[in-house]
C-alpha cells in the first residue's frame, strides 16, 4: 500500500480532526495504514501531538501487537543519483515478499522547492506493491539534509517498527555512499549500489563506504561490468581498516531489474543480521541511533529558542557582530550558550 500524505517542511501542515495519540498508536500497531500515515505525518510536520505520540510507542503495553522494543530490520540503501537503488529496493521488497516478511519502505526524495514535500519519484516506481496490506511504502522530504536523510527519519522508523514491520528499506536520495551514511539514519545493514560503466574508477564507492554490509553492483544487464565493478570493490575493501571481529562485506552481483541476484542479497542481509544480533553489536548501533536522535531533538529545540516574536534571534545579531570583525565566533558562540 503506497501512502499518498505529503506535508509541508514548515511544521504547519494541513488541519485535521483532534485525534487521540494513543488510539492512534494502537490503531498502528493492529496494521491500520492510516494511522501509520497519520503518525509519521505527525514526525513530518513536527506536530506538539509527537511528544505524546512517541511516549506511547515507548510505553510497554500489555498487548500481543506491542512493539514498545525495537524488532525490525532496518536496511540502508544508498549509492549515487541514477545507480539503480529504486530498483534494487523494489525487488528487495518482492524477495521479502517471498519470504513472508512484512515491509515498510521509507523513500527519501529530493524536497519540492515550493511546497517543501517529498518529489514522490520512487514511489511511482513501486507500484507493483501498492495493493499488497503487507507493504506499506512512504516518501519523505529530505529537507536538504546529506545524503537525504532528515532528522525525523529515526522517529518514521520508531513508527514503522511500532506498527509490527519486520525489514524496513530505507532508501535515501541519493548523495553517493559516504555522504549517504548522515548520523541519525540508524541503519542496521547500510548497503551501497554501484553501477558497471557509472563514471569513472575514483567516482564509485571508496573504502570510506566500508561499513557497507552489502554493496551490490547492479541493474545494468551486462556480462563484464558488474565483474569488474566486483573486482574493483574488492581491491577497494581490502584497502578498508577493521576493527577485532568485524564482518567483511560481501559483494553481491546483481542486475535487479531482472531480479537476478537479489534472492542472495536477501540471504546476505539475514546473515549479517544474525551476526548483528550474536556479536551484541545489533544493540550497539540501537543505542547509537538513539544518542543521534536524542542529540538532533536536543539542537533543533536550542535553535527555536534563538528565534523571538518578531523573526531575529540573537543569533543573528551575533553573526553580524562577527560579520562586522567586532567579534570572533567563539566568543559569539559563548555568549548564545550564556543566554541559553
Amino acid at each position: 500500500m503506497t501512502d499518498s500524505s505529503t506535508t509541508s517542511a514548515t511544521g504547519g501542515g494541513r488541519r485535521r480532526a483532534a485525534v487521540s495519540a494513543p488510539d492512534l498508536v494502537s490503531r498502528a500497531r493492529a496494521g491500520d495504514a492510516r494511522a501509520v500515515a497519520r503518525l509519521i505525518s505527525f514526525v513530518e510536520d513536527e506536530s506538539p501531538v509527537l511528544r505524546e505520540v512517541m511516549a506511547e510507542i515507548s510505553r510497554n503495553a500489555d498487548s500481543s501487537h506491542s512493539r514498545a522494543h525495537p524488532r525490525a530490520h532496518v536496511v540502508g540503501i544508498t549509492g549515487s543519483p541514477g545507480v539503480g537503488k529504486s530498483t534494487s529496493t523494489n525487488a528487495l521488497v518482492t524477495e521479502l515478499r517471498k519470504a513472508g516478511k512484512r515491509v515498510g519502505v521509507l523513500a527519501v526524495d529530493p524536497s519540492s522547492p515550493f511546497s517543501g514535500g517529498a518529489l514522490l519519484g520512487d514511489r511511482v516506481r513501486m507500484q507493483e506493491h501498492a495493493l499488497d496490506p503487507d507493504v506499506y511504502i512512504r516518501s519523505m522530504a529530505s529537507r536538504g539534509h546529506l545524503g537525504g536523510l532528515a532528522w525525523t527519519t529515526p522517529q518514521a522508523l520508531r513508527v514503522l517498527d511500532a506498527a509490527g514491520f519486520d525489514v524496513i528499506p530505507g532508501r535515501d536520495g541519493g548523495r553517493g555512499p559516504e555522504r549517504g551514511r548522515d548520523r541519525g539514519a540508524g541503519r542496521h545493514h547500510p548497503r551501497c549500489c554501484s553501477r558497471p560503466g557509472w563514471g569513472t574508477g575514483s567516482g564509485r564507492p571508496r573504502p570510506g563506504s566500508r561499513r557497507s554490509a552489502t554493496s551490490t553492483s547492479s541493474t545494468r544487464p551486462t556480462v563484464t561490468g558488474p565483474t569488474r565493478v566486483r573486482r574493483d570493490l574488492r581491491s577497494m575493501l581490502a584497502l578498508a581498516e577493521r576493527r577485532e571481529g568485524a564482518r567483511k562485506p560481501p559483494i553481491v552481483k546483481t542486475v535487479a531489474a531482472r531480479g537476478e541476484g537479489v534472492d542472495e542479497v536477501a540471504v546476505e542481509i539475514e546473515r549479517h543480521f544474525a551476526w548483528l544480533t550474536d556479536t551484541g553489536e545489533l544493540a550497539v548501533r540501537r543505542a547509537r541511533r538513539a544518542r543521534d536522535e536524542i542529540e538532533a531533538i536536543a539542537v533543533t529545540a536550542l535553535r527555536a529558542r534563538w528565534g523571538d516574536v518578531h523573526g531575529r534571534s540573537e543569533l543573528d545579531d551575533l553573526a553580524g557582530a562577527v560579520a562586522a570583525g567586532e567579534s570572533d565566533p567563539y566568543a559569539a558562540a559563548d555568549s548564545l550558550l550564556e543566554q541559553l
